[in-house]
This record gives structure tokens, sequence and C-alpha cells, in this order.
């Protein structure tokens, strides 16, 4: 086994930075087709091409290579031998990077950020502190992902339906304090991720977000 692979269960989330809503959310082993899973719901529910950032694990490379890469032939060389076999390369758009901890006796010692595609990324827009904020408070608040705990979650659909119901809440429900800004009234209105992205234009109660008519079609899964 690879050191980038788990066969632990892991809940992969993907977070936009900006409005703090979790794009989605996979619960699986650090497997590349679960890297694969995540990064297909970050393109089902993006449009254009966004900047990912992520940490240091290889498995999301491939993965977004696999929903944004372009199938390229390589031009012959003209010297000796078997030619390139065509695959993909990202596009001119696709910016990645990582942020790489480097750890010695349990200490850090050292932060690498690394970009692995595009040219335009200037260090101060590499951070993945917005997505580990969000991984606390999904602790703290979620004692199904405590460990030392009689609610540890033991079958893997039971964890991901939770989740899928603690994100929706987290989304649509849970207005966020850095998401505050002045109304016409001149008092903080409170806002949600979901408010951000003009899903909805007001914070829902759990009783409308539970009897709400999803028809089976759930935009937080």
């Amino acid at each position: 086994m690879g050191r980038c692979q788990d066969d632990g269960t892991w809940v992969w989330t993907a977070v936009d930075p900006v409005s703090k809503a979790v794009l989605g959310h996979v619960v699986g082993a650090r497997r590349q087709r679960f890297a694969d899973r995540i990064v297909a719901k970050v393109k089902a529910r993006v449009w254009g091409t966004p900047f990912f950032i992520s940490d240091g694990l290889r498995l999301y490379t491939r993965a977004i290579l696999k929903m944004y890469g372009q199938w390229t032939e390589h031009p012959r060389t003209g010297r000796r031998g078997r030619p390139r076999n065509p695959g993909l390369a990202p596009p001119p758009d696709l910016r990645y990077a990582q942020v790489v901890k480097h750890q010695h006796d349990g200490h850090l010692v050292e932060v690498e950020r690394k970009v692995i595609f595009g040219n335009d990324v200037a260090a101060s827009e590499i951070s993945t502190s917005f997505v580990e904020r969000c991984d606390l408070t999904m602790r703290q608040e979620n004692k199904r992902l405590a460990r030392k705990t009689l609610a540890f979650s033991k079958k893997v659909h039971e964890l991901d339906g939770q989740m899928t119901l603690y994100f929706a809440h987290f989304n649509l429900c849970r207005p966020h304090m850095s998401l505050k800004r002045d109304g016409a009234s001149g008092r903080s209105a409170r806002r949600t991720p979901m408010m951000m992205l003009e899903v909805t234009d007001h914070v829902w109660s759990l009783r409308g977000l539970l009897t709400f008519p999803y028809h089976n079609i759930s935009p937080c899964n």
C-alpha cells in the first residue's frame, strides 16, 4: 500500500472558501475511486473550472486530470524509439496547488506550497485553512466522528446519511459569523452559505429542511 492510501473510513469534503458552502462529500477510504467521486461532484455542481487547493495526497492530481484534463497527442520528436503514448494533459485554465506539511517526531517543521497545474498562482492564494476549519467544526459538532464514544458510526451508509443531513443543515440553516453584512436597516444581516450562492434568500429552519419535498434528489449528497 502506498503512502497516500488508507483503508480507514474518511469523510472527503469539497468546500468553497468564499461562501463557506460544502459543495459535496464522499464517505470512504483514501483510494483513487473515492478521490474521483469527490472531484466528479465538484465538476457537476460548479460552472467553469475552479481553482483547486488540497493537501499533499497524490490521489487528487489524477482525479482532477480525469475530470478536467484534455486528451493530448504528443508530437513526434524524430528520435529513435517508440513515441510517447497520448494521454491527459491539464488545460491552460486549470489551476491546482497543494499545501504539504512536513513533520518530524510529531512536530510540524515546514509547510510547503506546491503549484501542480497553472502558472498564475500566487503563494498567498495557496491555503487549506478554510477546509481545515470546516473539518474542525464538523468534528466538534458530530459525535459520529468521535472515536471513543458510543455514538461512533459503525456502518458507512449510516455515516453517509448522517453527514448528508449535517451538511444540508450547515449550508441552509446555519448562519455563519464570517458571512454577516449590514442590511438596509443598518443592522447586521445573518447569511448562510446557500444565501451567498443565491440558492435561497432566507435562513432555513430545521423543520423547513426536514419537510422540504426533495423528491429523492438532495443538493447536499
